[in-house]
């Protein structure tokens, strides 16, 4: 365990944690942890397992969760590979969801860059990178925990002093048995938004999520996906990636409250919930509630600054009509819209 651990160990003196409960029958392996925070309450938790490597796994994701909880709404956090350039140290991060290869890429990666994380990529206001170098999970056969293997048994590089944020990719891995050159393309704003968000941790509680998350993302140049079958192509295909790319120039802003009352639409019972945040990119409207993030194309944006304040079906319908015209069937297109962004959460109805 110590071995696995060692990269993520400090210079400091260890918090001792008190001893281990006394194993059980069935679970002859025990482990007691002691986690501090200036955030959370610190405590101790108690592990119980069948296996050492039962054990291990799960103390690997304890303190993976333990950590995320320390620094939520600090802290951007991917769910991502993470390996640096060793002299320079641009980090590239290659965000994918569990299972799907960020492990293999960086066992194979990071024999040539540094090993910063196989799991959460946190990047700080300033674009700084927090290296999270913890033990690699390593599938096994099926049913069975993953092995926690020490960064150095697969020779990978230690991380550089100071790594910085310089590329974010989306792995697209094709299984199969045909082999599928790479391919790097850039990923529309919008999209790309939609894609971090779900493989984020505690998003929701950084200070306006989605703006934070859309200068993020100018600031790299752009979110890029990479499209590949084998994990061996991508130290030549991503290498451009760690070099420095310009600022993307993003066709996106806050959303801010329109004053829209002048056009005398009324008030009635339909609002907006209050939204985590909310960004126009282009024409859509991306709104982030507490458990998902909408996209609203077409009239939907209309339809939302219409419910800046409690507004009647028709106020919202006279208000679309005059944003984007009266065609045939545009009161039926207006009801259905708001009657779907009511089953969202986007709106909400007053109680009587």
């Amino acid at each position: 365990m110590s071995s696995a651990w060692a990269r993520c160990a400090s210079g400091d003196g260890p918090l001792l944690p008190p001893r281990p409960a006394e194993p059980l029958f069935g679970k002859p392996f025990t482990a007691s942890v002691t986690c501090t925070s200036t955030k959370h309450q610190a405590g101790t938790f108690q592990l119980e397992a069948a296996s050492f490597e039962e054990l291990a796994e799960n103390l690997t994701s304890r303190l993976t969760v333990a950590a995320i909880l320390a620094n939520a709404g600090e802290l951007t956090m991917l769910h991502a590979c993470g390996v640096a350039d060793p002299t320079t140290g641009a980090v590239v991060a290659l965000v994918a969801k569990s299972g799907t290869g960020k492990t293999t890429a960086a066992s194979v990666l990071a024999r040539t860059y540094g090993y910063v994380t196989d799991e959460t990529v946190a990047i700080a206001w300033d674009g700084s990178v927090v290296p999270y170098p913890k033990p690699l999970s390593v599938k096994q056969e099926a049913g069975t925990p993953k092995r926690q293997a020490s960064p150095d048994e697969f020779g990978l590089q230690p991380a550089p002093a100071l790594p910085y944020i310089q590329s974010i990719v989306l792995l697209n891995r094709i299984e199969g048995r045909r082999h599928v050159a790479p391919v790097l393309e850039r990923v529309p704003l919008a999209d790309a938004v939609l894609a971090l968000v779900p493989e984020s941790s505690s998003q929701a509680e950084v200070v306006d999520p989605l703006q934070s998350l859309c200068r993020l993302i100018e600031s790299v140049g752009g979110v890029w996906q990479m499209t590949y079958s084998e994990a061996a192509d991508l130290p030549s295909a991503l290498e451009p990636l760690f070099r420095q790319t310009p600022a993307m120039q993003c066709n996106w802003e806050p959303t801010a409250a329109k004053d829209v009352q002048q056009l005398q639409i009324g008030t009635g019972p339909i609002q907006r919930t209050t939204p985590k945040d909310a960004v126009s990119i282009g024409g859509d409207l991306l709104v982030m509630l507490r458990n998902q993030i909408v996209r609203l194309s077409g009239i939907g944006p209309a339809v939302w600054e219409a419910c800046v304040k409690p507004v009647s079906l028709d106020g919202i319908t006279k208000y679309v009509g005059s944003v984007h015209g009266k065609p045939e069937g545009y009161r039926e297109a207006v009801a259905g819209a708001v009657e779907q962004l009511v089953a969202k959460s986007v709106l909400e109805r007053a109680s009587n």
